[in-house]
């Protein structure tokens, strides 16, 4: 668990082997409740490399000091993503109702 929100990672680690590497993330929301958007990579161990980049938002509420994860999103690969993309900014453009 994480005290301070530079402290929050996706890294996982087994065996000396880092599963779950990650590349960047970006804070979306602070406060009592933090949503973060992680860029990483899973390893491949049968071929020995790490496979595409994927992209995840999790949901961290602080309670007591520390940052507990309270649920995630994964986005499974970069189609999704530009679709996503694609739709909020189609969004975004529309007049509000």
């Amino acid at each position: 668990m994480a005290s301070e929100l530079n402290e929050i990672t996706i890294n996982y680690e087994e065996d000396g082997q880092v599963m779950v590497r990650e590349l960047d993330k970006e804070v979306l929301t602070k406060g009592a409740w933090t949503t973060i958007l992680f860029r990483y990579q899973d390893y491949d161990s049968k071929k020995n490399e790490y496979g595409p980049e994927k992209y995840t938002i999790r949901r961290y509420q602080k309670r007591d000091g520390q940052y507990l994860a309270k649920s995630k999103f994964n986005i499974s690969s970069a189609e999704q993503a530009r679709k996503i993309i694609e739709t909020l900014s189609r969004w975004l453009e529309q007049p509000q109702a």
